[in-house]
């Protein structure tokens, strides 16, 4: 069969539209398979009634295509949720547009000016809160996005309208908080006023949130398939499990305006959100971050082949039950039960989680995910813990860029480059650079070396063989 209608809104004229009341900054799979797709689930119980505006956060991305099929697509859900199978499939309605502020940074502007908009969320990285110096109010627009929510918190501010309730789902720790403090300096960097910094405060509500769903992307493989079993074609289909997580640290009023819970999705609202992140950052975007470099230069390619593989997945656990799970200040039946369904979910059958998608910003990624774990199994053990260590050493060779594609900032593989410049001062070179780490790592007794003679291993016996000595 060849499938040639496109999925758009003349295919199906009955797909509902909804007026504005999300902006969303980011429009990649994984928003559109969480935010996006949470509003439709709401939408179709009249919950809500709104859609979000896509603002896309760099010059390049997906505003063609999604304008090719009228803003629609298709999420796929496949796995195992609470011991039943689901294979689901739903074209998702609730994207109204997507704006390139880059092309028509008026459109951009223009959105201060909607009083239907309640919300603002965001996935722009885990390098995208970021202050960059550079940025200018009279950029057209600013590079960074903490930077253009800062032009258009202000342009609304002028108007003397309302604010917003922000919600960020970048994966770093306090994300809410860290946004806010981002925006105010450029608040006084651009000499905004103290009314401004007053309104931000009082008629903003800034949250810190946590996510958690696996979003490998476009089916690749069972594209051709899927679109004769749907009849359309989508290009921007997305696939991702069943099981979702949102955990919102707010006002206990969001539940009101916002009714996700209502909507029997799974999001918690809560005053303290800490015990929530530190079992899922470390528990599973942890493992994800550990076994990238090690299984993308031992050829692996998804994280089911690595749960598959009889020396990768030893390594997995291992790492949970003895350098991760010990360092966390949570009950331990707790931890260990979160850690086998989170085991249970890498065993996806159903999802190609492949692992060059997350290995998209590792080293911002590694930071928050494991280096608070091995500075505290280093200063609480006197010792190093030997599989992030090791994890570590592969994650540093494979910024090398001769072995796997680098995906990160060019100010990251800049500072890689000109470390890598001497191998033989490499290691010492690139942990003291504090602005990747936090701190000047080679303080840590051992780190060094240690790293240094894994790279060597890595080089002289690969990946395989490097971690069978320790598994």
């Amino acid at each position: 069969m060849i499938t040639t209608k496109r999925l758009s809104r003349e295919a199906f004229p009955d797909l509902p539209s909804y007026p504005e009341r999300v902006i969303q900054f980011g429009e990649g799979n994984f928003m559109r398979a969480f935010i996006d797709w949470q509003l439709q689930q709401m939408n179709k119980q009249g919950l809500f009634g709104g859609s979000a505006v896509l603002v896309q956060p760099i010059a390049q991305g997906l505003i063609g295509m999604l304008a090719e099929q009228n803003n629609l697509y298709t999420v796929l859900l496949n796995g195992i949720l609470n011991g039943d199978t689901v294979e689901s499939s739903e074209i998702i309605s609730s994207v109204s547009r997507v704006l390139n502020p880059y092309d028509d940074y008026a459109a951009f502007l223009a959105l201060a000016e909607d009083d239907a908009l309640e919300f603002i969320t965001s996935n722009t990285t885990e390098a995208g809160i970021a202050y960059v110096p550079g940025d200018k109010p009279d950029d057209a627009p600013p590079s960074s996005f903490p930077a253009k929510l800062t032009v258009l918190l202000h342009r609304r501010y002028e108007l003397g309208k309302k604010g917003f309730v922000i919600i960020p789902c970048e994966l770093i720790d306090r994300n809410g908080e860290k946004l806010l403090e981002i925006v105010k300096r450029y608040a006084a960097d651009w000499h905004l006023g103290d009314g401004f910094l007053r309104w931000l405060e009082e008629e903003n509500t800034f949250c810190c949130s946590l996510v958690d769903r696996i979003v490998p992307g476009y089916p690749r493989a069972q594209a051709t398939e899927l679109e004769d079993r749907l009849g359309y074609r989508d290009n921007l289909m997305v696939t991702a499990e069943p099981f979702l997580l949102w955990v919102i640290e707010g006002p206990e009023w969001l539940h009101d305006c916002l009714p996700l819970a209502k909507a029997g999705l799974d999001v918690v609202v809560t005053a303290d959100m800490t015990r929530y992140r530190e079992r899922k950052v470390h528990l599973l975007n942890g493992p994800h971050t550990a076994m990238v470099p090690l299984g993308l230069l031992a050829g692996l390619e998804t994280v089911e082949e690595v749960m598959k593989d009889e020396t990768f997945s030893p390594f997995i656990r291992k790492l949970e039950n003895d350098e991760l799970i010990p360092m966390l200040d949570l009950p331990e039946d707790e931890l260990k039960s979160f850690a086998d369904a989170v085991l249970e979910r890498f065993c996806n059958p159903f999802i190609r989680h492949e692992l060059s998608s997350i290995a998209l910003n590792s080293i911002p990624k590694f930071k928050t995910r494991l280096l608070p774990i091995l500075l505290r199994y280093a200063s609480e053990r006197g010792q190093l813990p030997p599989l992030i260590t090791l994890s570590f050493s592969a994650l540093l060779y494979s910024y090398r860029g001769d072995k796997i594609p680098r995906q990160d900032g060019a100010d990251v593989n800049a500072l890689f480059d000109k470390a890598w410049a001497n191998p033989e001062t490499f290691v010492e070179t690139i942990l003291k650079e504090e602005s990747l780490w936090g701190s000047d790592l080679t303080s840590v007794p051992g780190l060094a070396a240690k790293l240094a003679a894994h790279i060597r291993e890595l080089e002289e016996k690969g990946a395989r063989s490097a971690l069978q000595q320790l598994v």
